[in-house]
């Protein structure tokens, strides 16, 4: 993703947490006042006070709706272009701040989320500060406090597609997330979430067994091998040690490292996230490593002018040398010391570009 990145200083963007509260206090504004603000501004979390502008603002029956479109920033969100909806009506007597998941959002369907099953897929943090801002609002125009607030977003069910919601039990939609209401452009922040929740929904469901895959080859290579549920799979992309280090807190009885060869060899070198930002495979150190595996020194030698990780080992699999098995005896090694005192049986398993098992190091307890 990184690659794509543009040059210079990146623009920051907000979540759809932020842009639902604020079509909400603008829809609010609306339907207590008759008339919609030009531009609406909403307090978040961290104090500051962003001004939206609408994109829709109509009256209904009964209360009103209003639109503000998402802008992510610089940030290649998938959601950056939506139009988040809020519409807003009178509440049951005393029941506060209500929410519902309309056109586009979906609904939890699974134990081990922030929101319990059954409830609309608006986090904790957004639907406070859709709460703060609407009594806000309420104060200021003496207006009711008992207030149906409803989400959609027009298109949601094609964009959570794109997302991890269905993985997570999250059915029928997005998610309206955020903790701060600013996105900071390539932060992976979304990514990293969807690891923990992918933890916790596993964790709630009983799931014995977790796997995590630094890609769409090896998951479904590291799924075939055992036969594991969807539940079970953790898209950790190059975030393995975000992935160890949560489990560490939240452990199961056994994790799967599974990945490709090139990104199993830069753990194996210690590193715990494999993007190319933080390192390239070193092959100088996988010379060694071929080494190890029973290679005479001239192929060691010429092993550290390949061009790629793939040259080395497939340089190895024509001697008939276990490299991937090396390989995977050091990946585990780094991914351990993650684990370190969790009593996890950790085991690693690396496939080529085929999904063809090249090497495993089987589960081990990490102690």
């Amino acid at each position: 993703m990184d690659e794509l990145k543009p040059a210079g200083p990146l623009r920051r963007g907000w979540t759809t947490g932020a842009c639902a509260t604020a079509a909400a206090k603008a829809a609010y504004w609306g339907w207590q006042t008759g008339e919609f603000p030009d531009s609406v501004e909403i307090l978040l979390p961290g104090g500051t006070r962003p001004a939206f502008s609408l994109a829709l603002a109509e009256m209904f029956e009964g209360g009103a709706r209003a639109g503000v479109v998402k802008d992510a920033g610089d940030d290649p969100d998938v959601t950056h272009g939506a139009l988040v909806i809020a519409a807003v009506r009178a509440g049951a007597p005393d029941s506060g701040v209500t929410f519902r998941a309309g056109e586009g959002v979906g609904t939890v369907t699974r134990a081990g989320l922030p929101l319990p099953p059954g409830e609309p897929a608006i986090n904790p943090v957004p639907r406070q500060m859709i709460r703060d801002n609407l009594m806000e609002a309420a104060r200021a125009i003496g207006g009711p406090m008992d207030i149906e607030v409803e989400i959609s977003i027009p298109g949601g069910e094609a964009i959570a597609r794109k997302t991890l919601n269905p993985r997570l039990g999250i059915l029928g939609g997005l998610s309206i997330l955020g903790t701060t209401g600013v996105v900071v452009p390539y932060s992976c922040s979304a990514w990293i979430h969807s690891i923990y929740r992918g933890i916790d929904v596993a964790r709630a469901g009983g799931v014995d067994h977790v796997a995590g895959a630094t890609g769409s080859t090896s998951e479904k290579a590291v799924q075939a091998l055992y036969n594991l549920p969807e539940q079970a799979l953790i898209d950790m992309g190059d975030f393995v040690g975000g992935m160890l280090k949560y489990l560490r807190r939240n452990p199961v009885p056994k994790v799967t490292v599974a990945g490709g060869f090139a990104k199993m060899t830069k753990l194996g070198q210690g590193l715990l996230d494999l993007h190319s930002r933080s390192g390239s495979v070193d092959l100088d150190w996988l010379s060694l490593r071929l080494g190890e595996a029973g290679a005479e020194p001239s192929f060691v030698a010429a092993a550290r002018s390949a061009n790629t990780a793939l040259e080395v080992l497939e340089t190895a699999q024509e001697l008939g040398l276990p490299l991937g098995d090396v390989v995977a005896q050091h990946a585990w090694k780094t991914a351990a010391k993650a684990l370190q005192d969790s009593g996890i049986a950790l085991e690693i398993v690396v496939f080529d570009r085929n999904g063809v098992l090249v090497g495993r190091v089987p589960f081990h307890p990490v102690t």
